[in-house]
C-alpha cells in the first residue's frame, strides 16, 4: 500500500470516527474543549495556553476522549469494531502524519533576537493594561463579603483562560469527565498528586515563589551564582535568560510585584482543590483570604495584579525556554481585558465589578 493511499485511508477512518462518535460525546466533547493545558506552571501550566476548539475532529483526539471514559482497553475495542483490520495501518499512517505536522509547525529558535523582541511585547503589552480605567480601590472591612468575592477573582486570569466559572467557588458542573480532566491538567502540569502536594505548593507560592526567585536573580552579579554541577546546558542558558530578565528590570519592580503571578496561581489551584475535593470548601475560604491580603498589601489595582501576571509569566516562559511566550503574553492580556472590559451578565468584566481593596492607612499617636 502506497503512501498515498495510506493518507486517503487514514482521511477515512477521521471522517468516519467524527461521524460515529458526534452524537454520543457532543456534550462531553463541548466540555473537555473548555479547558487549556497549560500552565503552567504550568509547568510547567501549561501554560496559561488559550483553550483551542478543534476545527477537525481527528481521531488521535476521539481516542483521547475515549480514553478518559473508557479507559485504554474501552477504546481499541472501540477503535477495532470500527476499523477492523485496517487499525494497525491506519495507526501507523497517524502517526506518520502527526510527526509530519510537528515538524512543520516547529517553534522559533529561542535566541537572543527572539528574547530581545519579547521584552518590547511585555513593555508595550503592560502599557496597554496600564491605559484601560477601572474603579478606584475602595476600602474592605475585615468582615466584609466582598474579601471572599475578591480571593475568587484572583483566580480570574486562569479561570477565563479555561472558560471556568468565577461566580462561585467551583470551577465546573460536577460530572466526571470534568472531574477526571482538572486532575490530569493539575497532575501533568503541576505534579500534585492529592491534598498533601496541593497544600505545599499552595504554601510555596504564597511565601516564596517567584517574588524569592526573582530576587535571587536580581542580587547575582552573574548568572554563575545561580548554577551548580547539577545543571545541564540547557539548564544553564535557562538561567543566563532569566539573570537578563532580572537585571533588566530590578530598578523598575521590585521583587514583590511578582506577588499578582504567585498569587493568582496559588488562587486557582486553590479553587481547583475544592473542586476535587482535596480540600474543604471553608479550608478554600481560609486559603483565598490570606492571598486577598497579601494581593492587597503588594499591589494596588487589577491593572497591577494583571501586569504582575504578565511579569512573572515571561520569567518563567524564559526558564522553560518556551518560544511560544510571546502568543502567552496575548492569551493573559485578552484575559484581563476581558475582566476589565466586560459586562458581568455576559460572563465577564468580573474585575470591574469588584474593586481592588484599597490599602489601610496606618495611624500614628504622637
Amino acid at each position: 500500500m502506497d503512501i498515498n493511499e495510506i493518507r486517503k485511508r487514514a482521511e477515512q477512518a477521521r471522517q468516519q470516527a467524527a461521524e460515529s462518535m458526534k452524537k454520543t460525546f457532543e456534550k462531553s466533547e463541548e466540555l473537555v474543549n473548555k479547558l487549556e493545558i497549560s500552565s503552567s506552571e504550568e509547568e510547567a501550566a501549561a501554560s496559561d495556553a488559550k483553550a483551542e476548539n478543534q476545527s477537525d475532529a481527528s481521531s488521535r483526539g476521539q481516542v483521547e476522549i475515549l480514553g478518559q471514559l473508557f479507559g485504554n482497553d474501552g477504546t481499541e475495542q472501540m477503535m477495532e469494531q470500527l476499523f477492523g483490520e485496517d487499525m494497525g495501518v491506519l495507526a501507523a499512517a497517524l502517526e506518520m502524519l502527526e510527526a509530519e505536522d510537528a515538524d512543520e509547525e516547529e517553534d522559533p529558535v529561542f535566541d537572543w533576537e527572539l528574547e530581545q523582541s519579547l521584552y518590547t511585547t511585555l513593555e508595550e503589552t503592560m502599557a496597554r493594561l496600564e491605559a484601560i480605567p477601572e474603579p478606584e480601590p475602595i476600602p474592605y472591612q475585615k468582615n466584609d463579603a466582598n474579601w471572599e468575592r475578591f480571593g475568587i477573582l484572583l483566580s480570574g486570569i486562569i479561570s477565563t483562560l479555561n472558560d471556568h466559572h468565577l461566580d462561585s467557588m467551583d470551577v465546573e458542573e460536577h460530572i466526571p469527565v470534568m472531574e477526571q480532566k482538572i486532575v490530569s491538567l493539575v497532575r501533568r502540569s503541576w505534579g500534585i498528586n492529592g491534598r498533601s502536594d496541593l497544600l505545599d505548593m499552595i504554601r510555596y507560592l504564597a511565601q516564596d515563589g517567584y517574588i524569592l526567585r526573582y530576587q535571587l536573580y536580581s542580587e547575582a552579579s552573574s548568572p554563575e551564582e545561580l548554577m551548580d554541577e547539577t545543571m545541564d546546558e540547557e539548564d544553564q542558558e535557562a538561567a543566563r535568560r532569566a539573570w537578563r530578565f532580572a537585571q533588566r528590570y530590578k530598578s523598575q519592580y521590585a521583587p514583590g510585584f511578582m506577588a499578582g503571578w504567585d498569587i493568582g496561581r496559588a488562587a486557582m489551584l486553590t479553587r481547583w482543590g475544592c473542586y476535587l475535593g482535596w480540600i474543604t470548601e471553608s479550608e478554600a475560604v481560609g486559603i483565598l483570604w490570606d492571598l486577598s491580603q497579601k494581593a492587597a498589601e503588594e499591589l494596588h489595582s487589577w491593572r497591577e495584579f494583571a501586569q504582575s501576571y504578565l511579569f512573572g509569566g515571561l520569567m518563567w516562559k524564559l526558564l522553560c525556554g518556551d518560544s511560544s511566550a510571546g502568543s502567552y503574553l496575548g492569551y493573559i492580556a485578552d484575559a484581563a481585558t476581558d475582566l476589565l472590559t466586560g459586562k458581568p451578565e455576559e460572563d465577564s468584566g468580573q474585575w470591574r465589578s469588584c474593586p481592588w481593596p484599597a490599602q489601610r492607612k496606618i495611624g500614628f499617636t504622637l
